[in-house]
């Protein structure tokens, strides 16, 4: 069993008077870090709601029942929370109710019925965790940690991903597995929801992301090549997001006349989901598309750090009118990071001029296959190795 970076931090958050809420997409592990979290634990409830009898107990909370619910026990687990009508209420009551005695532990897979939820009902009353297939560090740490594995194996993780029942997999299983993911438990939330009127054209909204990663992302031409209006497009990327399937990246600027306002990249949580998306998993050599791999392998695996770490890290990409470009710029308390992605062994970037003259002194450097561990697996979030800049 691979350990979860952002166990030991949950646990530290036990015994404060609050619920621990983890979210993340099905099949990342959440059911699995559950069962770890319950181990050592005196008498451990556990209710799926996915069950309708589990669901029950949670529907219509009151404090005598969620009382005699969570009698005895010194820790109280609820499995796919979203799940649950009105869940915010009853994690509020269980944690008014028992929270000192009994340790709450709720997962969701859908961050727009739990979470929002959870902040109308039971705001200051929770800690928040985000759950992800497996980061490269995770992999590297379960192998030893000298990372010797995980590099040799870099190439299958840009066409297949590391969800956890993947991440062990032969190719031929992993090719079956994503296929199951993208055409099942993917959308399940989503359509769960009531929300998409069209699944097909759902469908084929995800596939036309997958196919623009790296690229800016219009949703006036998302629309034109769906058939779809800009509203609705706008709405099931926000599903999309909240279900953790994507993200977005929004560009930065800060007033500079010729920096893009209002651009945005996507990119996947998961290459393997993306690959599965558009149906290729071609090895790389055969592939046109390995720079995009690279650069949604990066971002996402950045992003992951940034969810364990916790400390309010911004992400954005930069651009500007005249097309002058950085590939991924972070701030961290206000302070500025930006990396360019370069799939070519050996390739070197420069720092453009009129991002050097908008925000001097900001570190640059440039990922490549032959450098990229200490991006993805420092003690801290690290800064970037230094690159010279243009004049």
């Amino acid at each position: 069993m691979i350990p979860r970076a952002i166990e030991n931090s949950i646990r530290a958050d036990f015994g404060k008077g609050k619920a621990v809420v983890v979210l993340g997409a099905r099949q990342v592990g959440k059911t699995t870090l559950l069962g770890r979290l319950a181990e050592g634990a005196r008498h451990a409830v556990v209710l799926d709601c996915d069950n309708p009898d589990d669901r029950a107990w949670l529907a219509q909370p009151d404090k005598t029942r969620l009382a005699s619910l969570a009698q005895g026990a010194d820790m109280l687990l609820v499995d796919e929370a979203q799940r649950v009508p009105g869940i915010g209420l009853a994690l509020k009551m269980l944690v008014d109710t028992v929270g000192r005695t009994t340790q709450i532990v709720a997962t969701g897979s859908s961050a727009l019925e739990l979470a929002q939820g959870v902040y109308e009902s039971a705001a200051g009353r929770v800690f928040e965790y985000r759950l992800h297939p497996f980061s490269h560090g995770e992999l590297v740490a379960a192998e030893g940690g000298d990372g010797r594995g995980e590099r040799r194996l870099l190439e299958k993780r840009l066409v297949y991903g590391s969800y956890p029942e993947v991440a062990t997999a032969s190719e031929t299983d992993a090719r079956r597995i994503l296929a199951a993911i993208a055409d099942g438990a993917l959308y399940k939330d989503v359509f769960a929801l009531g929300a998409v009127r069209k699944p097909d054209v759902f469908v084929r909204l995800v596939q036309c992301l997958a196919l623009q990663v790296g690229g800016e992302v219009s949703s006036g031409e998302l629309a034109g090549m769906t058939g779809l209006d800009r509203l609705t497009v706008e709405s099931y990327i926000d599903l999309l997001e909240k279900t953790f399937v994507v993200f977005r990246l929004p560009s930065l600027s800060r007033n500079a006349r010729n920096e893009l306002r209002k651009g945005r990249k996507i990119y996947f949580w998961d290459n393997g989901i993306r690959n599965a998306v558009i149906g290729n998993f071609a090895p790389l050599s055969l592939r046109t598309d390995a720079g995009a791999l690279w650069e949604n392998r990066m971002v996402s695996e950045r992003r992951k750090l940034a969810d364990w770490a916790q400390r309010g890290t911004r992400s954005y990409f930069w651009r500007t009118l005249a097309r002058s470009e950085i590939d991924y710029v972070e701030e961290t308390d206000g302070v500025l990071s930006a990396w360019e992605f370069k799939w070519g062994s050996g390739r070197k970037a420069r720092l453009p001029a009129p991002f050097a003259a908008a925000y001097p002194g900001t570190p640059f450097g440039v990922v490549t296959p032959d450098h990229f561990e200490t991006f993805l697996t420092p003690a801290r979030i690290p800064e970037p190795t230094q690159e010279r800049t243009t004049p």
